[in-house]
């Protein structure tokens, strides 16, 4: 029990160092050198956890996404109305990612040009997490009457699709230095959407 807490430990600090360094150098100039110099382990240590740079970004990614869907359960357990919640989780979804990769703005497109095709599964599986996610909540709100009728993992979907546009790795550069540009989209897409469903 006791490897197995200092594994996670040492991982999360591995995934710590690399948000670091992202900021830092960017993909293409951190090195594994650098990462294990940063925690403070060695070389060899990092290879325990992660078998390339390119694992270690993805793997940055995916806690990422674990800590927003954390977050977005938490919004939709609140007690307001389901109108309420969808909009607030479908803010969620796009200014924690904008927030978590905002400091490397500049670095993002080069990542993003190494990891692609991995990028590209995950993402499949990390959209029908989210869906899943607000489905629950369209549910409830169409029990309630108070939201159209229809498939809720497919209205999910769709409505994930539709905010998909303002995703950081779908954003210039430019895009990614304006977060209360992005807030305010993201407000009226949400506000447009979830009329939309209101029966």
């Amino acid at each position: 029990m006791k490897d197995a807490s200092r594994q996670k430990t040492t991982r999360d600090a591995i995934l710590d160092a690399t948000d670091r360094l992202l900021t830092k150098y960017g993909y293409k100039k951190m090195t594994i050198d650098d990462l294990a110099q940063e925690v403070g382990i060695g070389k060899g240590s990092v290879y325990l956890h992660f078998t390339s740079k390119e694992e270690i970004a993805l793997s940055h990614i995916d806690r990422i996404i674990e800590r927003l869907k954390e977050n977005l359960r938490a919004i939709a357990a609140k007690p307001t109305s389901v109108e309420e919640r969808l909009s607030e989780m479908l803010i969620e979804r796009v200014l924690y990612r904008f927030d978590s990769v905002q400091h490397y703005s500049r670095s993002i497109d080069e990542m993003l040009a190494y990891v692609r095709p991995q990028l590209l599964v995950r993402r499949k599986r990390y959209f029908a997490e989210e869906a899943r996610i607000f489905s629950v909540v369209i549910a409830e709100g169409q029990n309630a009457s108070d939201l159209v009728a229809g498939d809720p993992e497919d209205i999910a979907l769709t409505l994930l699709s539709a905010t998909n546009s303002l995703l950081p790795y779908s954003l210039i550069a430019v895009d990614l230095d304006d977060r209360g540009e992005i807030l305010e989209r993201t407000k009226k897409t949400a506000e447009i959407l979830i009329k939309g469903l209101s029966a």
